[in-house]
């Protein structure tokens, strides 16, 4: 028998038996991400705004992310829903355009304490649960704004700034724990978010194709794509993984292409 065919229906079943949380979970990245989780083999907890959407095999929680008390009841509640946990993804997360001029301070402390904040109050919450795990992950969903300089982000690509960060740090502390820590930096994602961006843009359609074009591979990411990526992360498959920052963006980080060379 070819070893191909095997080592992809392990990998198909890598998460069999691990507990996952996602926040954000209810549409876009986060949804893709519970989905495939759940399609690899996992027991996965939806915590967002609006779960009433989600659908079976995901169990659905309500939670805020910018508060704490909210953040503490629905771990528990998922916790206790799936028998421990294993996995978790803090993928919520919201946007703001503008350079440091056009957001005041209010949505300032409002995109920082739901990208920044929500990550911290979420997972100060889970790692009681993720130290008993003995193989824990935690994915953050990062951006490549982190990474490079996009005109009208100021707001957005510092709080994506501190996620990365925040990852570095946090898997620092927790390796000696056995909880891994590691995040995506996702180019210009097709979810309901941008298109939202679009639809506010004066010309949607020119807007798109400037995305699209800024990209080296010349379309915007999908959302399964960076599911994908956040499942590799997450899976005992990458268990000397920690640290990392894993870029899906087409190659925009990291390639510099000559005009018309696509």
């Amino acid at each position: 028998m070819s070893l191909a065919p095997l080592a992809s229906l392990t990998a198909l079943a890598d998460l069999n038996g691990l507990r996952a949380v996602v926040t954000g979970g209810a549409s876009g990245i986060g949804l893709a991400t519970a989905r495939l989780l759940a399609a690899r083999g996992a027991t996965v907890a939806v915590l967002d705004l609006h779960p009433g959407d989600v659908e079976e095999p995901l169990l659905g929680f309500t939670a805020d992310v910018s508060d704490d008390v909210s953040v503490r009841a629905a771990v528990d509640a998922a916790v206790d829903a799936l028998g421990g946990l294993d996995i978790l993804v803090n993928n919520a997360g919201i946007g703001a355009a503008g350079t440091v001029e056009d957001n005041d301070d209010a949505q300032w402390h409002r995109v920082l304490d739901v990208n920044v904040l929500g990550i911290v109050r979420t997972t100060r919450a889970a790692l009681p649960h993720l130290r008993a795990s003995g193989r824990a992950a935690i994915v953050n969903t990062c951006s490549i704004a982190a990474t490079a300089g996009l005109p009208q982000r100021a707001l957005y690509s510092a709080s994506k700034g501190a996620v990365l960060s925040l990852t570095l740090a946090m898997a620092a502390d927790h390796i000696g724990e056995g909880i891994r820590v590691n995040c995506v930096n996702p180019g210009t994602v097709d979810t309901p978010w941008v298109g939202r961006l679009l639809g506010a843009a004066a010309d949607p359609a020119a807007e798109r194709a400037a995305l699209q074009a800024r990209q080296p591979h010349g379309r915007l990411v999908s959302a399964d794509e960076v599911a994908a990526a956040v499942a590799y992360l997450a899976s005992p498959l990458a268990g000397s993984t920690t640290g990392t920052a894993l870029a899906v963006d087409g190659g925009m980080a990291g390639l510099r292409l000559r005009p018309g060379a696509r």
